[in-house]
C-alpha cells in the first residue's frame, strides 16, 4: 500500500447501479473503480486516450472487489486510487470505495494492468515516463 495520500475522486450511486433490492449491483463496482482510475491517470497527465494512441495498450489481467457494506441509490461516495504495485511490465492499483457521509469503507479492490504491445500481443515494458509518473504516486 502507498505511503502517500490516495487520488480521490468523487461521485454517487446513480440508479442504474442499483438492483432490484434497492443495493449496488456487483458489477458496478468496477463501474466505478474504472471511472475513478481513469481520472486518476488524467490527473497525472495520462489521459487513457492518449496512452492507447500508441501500440500499447493496457489491458486488465486481474480484478477483485469486496463489498463491505450497503450502498444505495443516491448515497455520495468517493472512490481513493493509490498505487499499490509497480513491475517491469505491470502496475497493480489499490481502489477503496467510501461513504462520503461517514467515511467507511464500503467496497474494496485491486485492479492489475499488463502493458502489452499491439503488434506482437505480449507483454511490454512500461514506458518511462508512466512508470515515473506512477512511482511518484507510490
Amino acid at each position: 500500500m502507498s505511503t502517500r495520500a490516495p487520488f480521490a475522486w468523487r461521485t454517487r450511486i446513480r440508479f442504474v447501479d442499483t438492483d432490484a433490492s434497492g443495493r449496488i449491483h456487483y458489477s458496478s463496482l468496477f463501474r466505478h473503480f474504472e471511472a475513478a482510475e481513469d481520472e486518476f491517470f488524467r490527473s497525472i497527465g495520462f489521459a487513457y486516450a492518449e496512452r492507447e494512441a500508441a501500440d500499447l495498450t493496457y489491458p486488465r489481467v486481474h480484478v477483485e472487489a469486496d463489498y463491505l457494506s450497503a450502498l444505495r441509490y443516491d448515497d455520495p461516495v468517493y472512490v481513493t486510487v493509490a498505487v499499490a504495485k509497480i513491475g517491469a511490465r505491470s502496475y497493480t492499483l489499490e481502489l477503496n470505495l467510501y461513504l462520503e457521509e461517514t467515511s467507511d469503507v464500503a467496497a474494496s479492490g485491486l485492479i492489475t494492468v499488463v502493458c502489452m504491445s499491439r503488434r506482437s500481443q505480449k507483454a511490454h515494458p512500461l514506458p518511462a515516463d508512466l512508470r515515473a509518473a506512477l512511482m511518484e504516486m507510490q
